[in-house]
């Protein structure tokens, strides 16, 4: 995906990637695909949801204020990553979250990131649905935080699905906030989440239709 994509505000950017392939290249060489179905849209430093809140600015969220389409990712619950895209503009800290995605290829290869030897293996649904379980089905880490997705470099990509009906979109507040109290609680009630209506990989509740 061009820069251009990523360079409108995280909204409009987060309703745009539902339907749009995100690849990885694993270091065996084999390419992972999946299509996105559920993201999450951060503003900028008037969201109190966000890392950026009030303009604060620091190491773990630098990415988030560099040019639109470079990763953040961040550690969080002491065990888990997320993966977000910066958007809009540099120097304004807004990011899109990618929340899950449906598996199209390289499913053995995500099996096994995910931990392969359950004794009740997960369904295909389940490999990366809600954004740690993504991160680890992927394979995506630190190290990728600060990476221009925009550039040559082919170990994460975005590829826009030629040929698909344009998928329903629900939308609803964004989930796992918790603050109920004060300007946070007013943004977190905001309908920020986007998810393809109807999709089984999708994470989190489904309350409302269209929009």
């Amino acid at each position: 995906m061009p820069r251009s994509f990523f360079a409108r505000p995280a909204a409009v950017v987060a309703r745009a990637m539902l339907g749009v392939d995100l690849c990885r290249r694993h270091r065996s060489g084999v390419v992972l695909r999946a299509r996105i179905v559920e993201t999450e849209a951060y503003m900028g430093p008037e969201d109190q949801a966000s890392h950026a809140r009030n303009g604060t600015r620091t190491s773990r969220n630098e990415p988030m204020w560099m040019a639109p389409g470079t990763a953040y990712v961040y550690f969080t619950y002491g065990m888990h990553h997320c993966f977000n895209i910066a958007c809009l503009r540099e120097g304004h800290p807004a990011a899109v979250l990618i929340r899950a995605a449906r598996v199209l290829e390289g499913e053995a290869v995500i099996r096994s990131l995910r931990g392969g030897g359950q004794a009740r293996p997960l369904h295909t649904e389940a490999l990366l649905r809600g954004p740690a379980c993504l991160c680890k089905g992927l394979g995506i880490g630190p190290e990728l935080s600060g990476r221009d997705l925009c550039g040559p470099d082919g170990e994460v990509w975005f590829e826009a699905a030629a040929g698909l009906p344009r998928p329903r979109i629900g939308k609803s507040p964004r989930v796992g906030l918790g603050d109920k109290n004060g300007d946070r609680a007013l943004w977190n009630a905001k309908p920020l989440r986007f998810f393809i209506e109807d999709e089984r990989c999708v994470s989190g509740p489904r309350p409302r239709r269209g929009g």
